[in-house]
């Protein structure tokens, strides 16, 4: 049985000589490595065919029964990496809070040291002379590990 750790720092390796980054290296029990990876300006087959003969090259028989599966993370997946969220700044994402509710808005900003994110969104709220709540912009930061996911909202209009 090969230890996920050879498989990552191999992933590592390969990784170097492009943009593209690990997002996530999953064996699961039914015997498949799934290895996920993402880049800026999405995931071409060509470089996931190229990194899945490059795990073969290096490890070989190491991988033993282990069925090979690379591919990029999918769009609409909750993100699993601090870069995902910086790719998606400025775009429309949604946002599961941990008591429930969903949040949809802009990814405004992502802190230096990775651990938080702020996305703009509109609220209901309630303004001085005015009868009735009127919709505001307003900026939530959350802390990455704080919210149960981000995602990128596919928009069809």
């Amino acid at each position: 049985m090969i230890d996920k750790n050879i498989i990552k720092t191999t992933v590592e390796e390969w990784l170097q000589q492009g943009d593209y980054y690990l997002v996530d290296v999953e064996m699961t029990p039914d015997g498949r490595i799934v290895i996920e990876i993402d880049h800026a300006d999405g995931v071409w087959i060509e470089d996931c065919a190229d990194l899945s003969r490059y795990l073969q090259e290096k490890l070989g028989d190491e991988l033993g029964e282990y069925e090979l599966e690379v591919g990029s993370a999918g769009i609409g997946q909750p993100f699993k990496v601090v870069q995902q969220y910086r790719n998606h700044v400025g775009k429309e994402v949604e946002v599961l809070q941990q008591d429930g509710k969903k949040l949809q808005g802009i990814l405004m900003a992502v802190s230096d040291d990775g651990t938080q994110f702020t996305i703009s969104t509109k609220e209901k709220q309630h303004v001085e002379g005015k009868k009735r709540p009127v919709l505001t912009e307003v900026e939530k930061t959350y802390d990455i590990g704080g919210v149960k996911y981000c995602k990128y909202l596919l928009n069809f209009k």
